[in-house]
């Protein structure tokens, strides 16, 4: 494997520290240190957050995360696959262009990222009007719903962010949600907006719809239960 090379090529610093090429290694027995010599060099979760709802080609990856290099975003590709943590594959005709995908292993992070995500937005140094991406918009929405507020609620919501299309299933207790595809059922609900900062305004900051440019398509009604479903936990320290 990739990665036990990497470890042998590790060398120790006069003060008994390990090095590797991307950096140091804690020379902790903890897994959760362990976890974040694996995940958490710069850039490494926001890559692997958007390829959790599937496959994505580089250039869709970089066009998300402009701050990132395509320098940076190879490297990082590079330590993933070689960590066990993403794949790459050939997509097959009539695409055949090569995408990034998240293995088993991979995938198992989703709630990981998700208490993270919730431990996190309790600070007060969080900041919602900060850009978003669709895909972390659509994971948030999966790490913020109230499962006991679901009941017997079954619905087929589509959620429009800017281009991105993603189709959402509530039904059992749970939030679905899958990039729209053409065999998608005929939505109850459609929301839709220019980029992911309304969503966040509405579902979680509870503002009018109109306020901030969210629009809605279907039972009024309807859409408020939906909407209510969401919700962030409280601040540190406003419990």
């Amino acid at each position: 494997m990739k990665l036990q090379k990497e470890t042998s090529r590790a060398k120790s610093t006069t003060d008994g520290e390990v090095v590797r090429a991307h950096g140091r290694w804690y020379g902790d027995a903890c897994g959760a240190a362990f976890a974040m010599e694996l995940i958490g060099e710069r850039w490494s979760l926001p890559i692997i957050r958007e390829m959790m709802l599937g496959p994505r080609r580089f250039g869709e990856i970089r066009a998300e995360l402009p701050g990132l290099s395509a320098k940076t975003l190879t490297e990082r590709l590079e330590t993933l696959e070689g960590t066990g943590i993403v794949r790459r594959e050939t997509l097959p005709p009539p695409a055949s262009v090569q995408v990034y995908r998240l293995t088993e292993w991979g995938l198992a992070l989703e709630p990981v990222m998700q208490e993270l995500g919730r431990w996190a937005v309790r600070s007060t140094l969080h900041d919602p009007t900060l850009p978003i991406t669709p895909v972390s918009l659509m994971l948030s929405m999966r790490t913020m719903i109230v499962p006991e507020r679901i009941g017997d609620l079954t619905l087929a919501v589509a959620l429009d962010v800017g281009s991105a299309r993603f189709t959402t299933r509530l039904g059992n207790g749970e939030l679905v949600i899958h990039p729209a595809g053409d065999g998608d059922p005929e939505p109850d609900l459609r929301f839709a907006a220019d980029g992911g900062f309304p969503f966040l305004a509405v579902f979680y900051g509870k503002w009018p719809p109109a306020d901030v440019g969210l629009r809605i398509e279907g039972d009024a009604e309807l859409a408020q239960k939906f909407v209510d479903l969401f919700s962030l936990p409280p601040k540190v320290g406003a419990e």
